[in-house]
């Protein structure tokens, strides 16, 4: 049952938060339990990632501008075999992957997104589409038709690519917090917090590109001179609109527009992980549940025997493991926060918490409308 926050002092509680943030902890509470469900989780969710960036990545390089991509989801590595298993779906759930995708690319947002409007972009994806042309008559003739169609695929490949580098960062980050952990490194919430956040910033200024090879020729579709980079243009608009903004579940409101259930102003939406209740995971048609699905066969024994001593036991699995992940995402909300806030939170220079006070107004704000208060 989920937890309404409509009767709660609302204030008070983001002052609790706000607090614990600024003597060095997290949006998520410290506690032994937390720590175990944090790491348990990320370790198969890094797991996760490693398959769904390498697909995502094989998808941009390799089926670029494919209008029939059939077997995208195979990494070129076909068999009848691989072919039996995923239509028996005994294998890694990658529409989840494209889900995501299609929310960054819908959202928008960063220097990604800026560029991707650009003039110079417009230039090389039409480059690109020329030389995938020269062999395709049929493409050739859909593009002469409806000139704006294909430049529109060249940037949802875009997109492919750059949450495929997003997780290629991400993934080994979550499974070196686990190793961390087995070795009795990480002790605490704010240590879970400490190692993403030492993670984003040291990649932060990584730049961003992106090419394709057509006919043995390589296409700079991103170069290198768009000056985007890894936390700014990636990680931050995915965190947008992943984390906070989505898209509302199909078959739990209505896209009617007479029922009124989704607001036309997108930048209202809040049916991202950190707002997500747990329970319709496991419905049908409610995306998340691929994921959770995913997640299921690489949980570590400790966190399974968690699940297993509950009081519902393997019955709610997935539930329990969405109230799990989502747990690790408001970890991984305040590494990004502290990462981005103008200074250190436990700063006490008058200026600085003054500076610090107006970044986190906003964003407080925007969180008091998800579930931060039912995991306090």
């Amino acid at each position: 049952m989920s937890v309404s926050t409509k009767n709660k002092p609302i204030e008070p509680a983001l002052a609790a938060v706000k607090q614990r943030l600024e003597e060095g902890g997290a949006l998520l509470p410290d506690s032994p339990d937390n720590l175990l469900e944090v790491v348990g989780i990320l370790k198969s969710y890094g797991v996760i990632l490693g398959e769904y960036y390498r697909n995502l990545t094989y998808i941009s390089e390799h089926q670029f501008l494919e209008f029939f991509p059939f077997f995208k989801f195979f990494n070129g590595d076909f068999s009848l075999s691989k072919l039996g298993r995923h239509w028996w779906h005994d294998r890694i759930n990658f529409e989840f992957a494209e889900y995501c995708m299609k929310a960054m690319f819908w959202h928008g947002g960063g220097g990604l997104d800026k560029y991707l409007d650009s003039e110079e972009f417009q230039q090389r994806a039409k480059a690109a589409i020329a030389a995938k042309s020269k062999s395709n008559p049929l493409m050739a003739i859909l593009h002469l038709l409806f000139p704006d169609f294909l430049p529109e695929q060249v940037r949802l490949m875009t997109y492919y690519s750059a949450l495929g580098y997003f997780w290629s960062f991400m993934s080994p980050m979550f499974l070196e917090l686990s190793d961390r952990y087995d070795r009795g490194e990480i002790n605490s919430i704010p240590d879970v917090v400490r190692h993403i956040q030492d993670g984003l910033v040291a990649a932060a200024a990584v730049p961003y590109v992106y090419k394709v090879t057509i006919n043995g020729s390589d296409y700079d579709i991103v170069p290198k001179s768009a000056n985007l980079s890894f936390l700014m243009d990636t990680a931050v608009p995915y965190v947008e609109a992943v984390f906070f903004r989505s898209f509302p579940f199909r078959g739990t409101v209505s896209y009617n527009a007479q029922a009124q259930q989704i607001s036309p102003e997108i930048s209202h939406f809040n049916y991202g992980v950190l707002y997500a209740d747990p329970l319709p995971v496991g419905g049908a048609g409610i995306p998340p549940t691929l994921l959770m699905q995913d997640m299921r066969h690489y949980l570590p024994q400790y966190l399974l025997d968690v699940y297993r001593n509950s009081d519902r036991g393997e019955e709610d699995l997935l539930v329990q493991i969405c109230l799990s992940f989502q747990k690790s995402m408001f970890c991984v909300t305040t590494a990004a926060l502290r990462g981005l806030a103008p200074h250190p939170f436990e700063t006490q220079d008058p200026k600085e918490k003054k500076a610090n006070d107006k970044f986190l107004a906003p964003w407080l704000d925007r969180l008091s409308r998800s579930r931060l208060y039912t995991l306090q």
